[in-house]
Order: structure tokens, then sequence, then C-alpha cells
């Protein structure tokens, strides 16, 4: 199925390049702007699938778009949006999750490595999923409070869990682990019931399972190595 999606992006170079990738992936680029004013009448004149937006837009460059982004979640909340910016903002990262755990992606632009990576990202977000680079996700832990429920989590995990923050699959964690498919369900069934998240068909207990993990901050993260392939896909 092909994606709807609008754009506001000032470097021009850039916003053609990413226009072009996204049209010859079956996405079809409704407007490209390279500003939030225009952004916004955009997705209100097109209702798009997705919004894919710059942090720092004209005039000062500093939080236009991302003020767009948190406008276009409250006012359009069946346009799912994706952020892209050089460096993490954490308050407004927070706001964009806060107001909605779902339909939203926060890519870092220079850890973006692979046009398949923001591809993938560009589908999962538009279908409804969470797409956070796992620097975004670093920074949001250190800058939140602890949850006595948290704790409750053995090491292993924690570790799904962080991996589940950066969005992978079952299979793709399991694999990351060494681990089976099935062993790795367990563990996530085990995280659920110890962040007491019920089997409820309307709430997505992934993503909030996630939100769980990014309200804390007195337990790390897991290390790991990271390598240009992680770069950019959650």
């Amino acid at each position: 199925m092909t994606v709807r999606v609008v754009m506001a992006e000032d470097n021009a170079l850039l916003r053609d390049g990413i226009s072009l990738l996204l049209s010859e992936n079956a996405v079809d680029v409704l407007a490209a702007t390279d500003n939030a004013a225009d952004l916004i009448q955009a997705v209100t004149a097109c209702q798009p699938d997705l919004a894919i937006i710059d942090v720092r837009l004209p005039p000062s460059f500093t939080n236009e778009g991302i003020l767009a982004a948190l406008t276009i979640r409250r006012a359009h909340p069946a346009t799912a949006v994706l952020v892209l910016s050089q460096w993490v903002e954490v308050t407004y990262a927070n706001q964009l999750l806060d107001a909605n755990p779902t339909k939203v992606g926060y890519l870092l632009k220079d850890r973006v490595m692979r046009s398949a990576d923001f591809i993938s990202a560009v589908r999962q977000v538009a279908a409804g999923g969470t797409v956070m680079d796992p620097e975004v996700v670093r920074q949001l832990l250190a800058a939140r409070s602890a949850d006595h429920s948290f704790n409750r989590l053995t090491a292993r995990e924690r570790e799904v869990l962080a991996l589940l923050a950066e969005g992978r699959s079952n299979q793709a964690i399991a694999d990351h682990l060494h681990l089976a498919r099935r062993s790795i369900e367990k563990v996530i069934s085990a995280i659920f019931q110890k962040l007491e998240l019920t089997d409820d068909t309307h709430d997505h207990r992934r993503v909030l399972a996630v939100l769980h993990y990014l309200h804390t901050h007195n337990v790390p993260a897991p290390s790991r190595p990271r390598s240009r392939r992680d770069a950019g896909s959650l």
C-alpha cells in the first residue's frame, strides 16, 4: 500500500534527495516545503498518512519544526509524525511521546546510514508504529525519573526491554541475543506481567512497556557495541 507523505526540510538538496528516495520506494510525496507554516497548510489540505519534519526550520531555525510536529499531533491525530534532527531535543521528544506513544518517530540525521532503514522507519511510523533512534532512547532514559515497577525486572528482562525500545521484533531480538524466539517471547511475557500490562486489545503493550522503560533513569540501558547497521533503525 502506498504511503502518502508531506515533508518540511529547509535544505533544498536534502529535501529533493529525500523526495526522490521516497518516490523510488512507492511513497507518494504530496508536498515538500521548507517551512512550518506551509507544512501545516499541506497537512490540512492533503490529510497525509505521515509528515516528515526537520526540527529546525525558518525563520529562526530553533524549534519551528518540532512545534509544527506537536501542532499536527494535536490537530491531525490521523497523521503520523516522523521528526528528523541533528541532535536530541529531550523536552520535545518527551512531549511527542506523551501526547500519543504511537504513530511517531524521532531519527538523528547523521545516524541514518542506510536508505532501507529510513524507508522502513517511514512505513513503520505511517502504519502506527513508534521509531526512535537508540541515542534518543538513551537520552530520554537519562532524563526520566525512577519507576518502581521497572526495578522488578531481571537483568535479562531489562536487556530485552532496551531492545524493544529500539523497535526490534521478537525474532530480531532473538537473533541479537543468540536465543530461541520462544525464549524471547517468554521474557517479554514476564516483562508485561511485572509492569502490570494486561492483555488488552485497546492498548499496544509493547509501546506501553517501552514508555515504562523511558520513564526510568536509575538503571542504565544495556551497553552493546554499535554498528553502522544499527544506526537509524529502531
